[in-house]
């Protein structure tokens, strides 16, 4: 879990950093930082979805992940959490929601999410997360000095999910092969692609509700 608290801490770092720049910085300056942060997640997710081997696994799994995580509710869920938190700091910033939502699944559903956590509770090799680590601190700047300090809570997201992944793959680690990773990574990349999209603003894309589609490859080849 070493490779996990220090991903937590280097976005908790870099949005109280960003808490300080953000007063410094106009409008006009983090509009455009979001932009350029919006291209490069389109292009992370294309690059990361186009390494599928299995086209109509892919397929399945993101229709199968939505109906399940539309069932479950899972965005709707997670803008409550933020709202929650909102009302709890008493903060009257509309976009509180947003930065948390956004930070949290642009640090969860990445390959570097999920490999590096595989990795971490496989082989204990937490290099994969240290690497995301400062890419995650980083991107929190900018993330806190447009959207505000919803993204420093994300790092509560980050901290269960990446967690929950390290430790099961401390279970599933006798099951695991590079097809199998390969795939959910696929899967976690063209939900990259939808945040982009999301950022850009040219298509609102429920990605939360898409959550579960990255867990359906690892049910496939567990099962064949």
């Amino acid at each position: 879990m070493v490779g996990v608290l220090v991903n937590v801490f280097a976005i908790i770092f870099g949005s109280l950093l960003g808490l300080l720049l953000r007063k410094g910085i106009s409008d006009r300056y983090k509009n455009i930082v979001m932009q350029a942060i919006g291209l490069s997640v389109l292009v992370i997710g294309i690059f990361g979805a186009i390494k599928t081997e299995e086209i109509i696994l892919l397929v399945i799994s993101l229709v199968l992940g939505g109906l399940i995580g539309t069932f479950l509710m899972i965005e709707k869920n997670l803008e409550k959490l933020g709202d929650s938190l909102e009302s709890k700091f008493k903060n009257s910033n509309a976009q509180f929601s947003k930065g948390f939502v956004m930070a949290s699944l642009v640090y969860c559903v990445g390959a570097m999410a999920i490999v590096g956590s595989i990795e971490a509770g496989v082989n204990g090799n937490n290099e994969v997360l240290f690497t995301k680590a400062i890419l995650d601190g980083v991107t929190a700047v900018f993330f806190t000095a447009s959207l505000g300090y919803g993204v420093l809570f994300s790092s509560i997201p980050v901290f269960i999910y990446q967690g929950s992944i390290t430790v099961f793959g401390i279970y599933i680690k006798d099951y695991l092969n590079d097809s199998m990773i390969n795939e959910v990574s696929a899967v976690g990349s063209v939900l990259i692609l939808g945040i982009g999209l999301s950022m850009l603003e040219i298509k609102k894309v429920n990605v939360g509700d898409l959550l579960p589609a990255v867990l359906i490859p690892i049910v496939y080849f567990l099962l064949i």
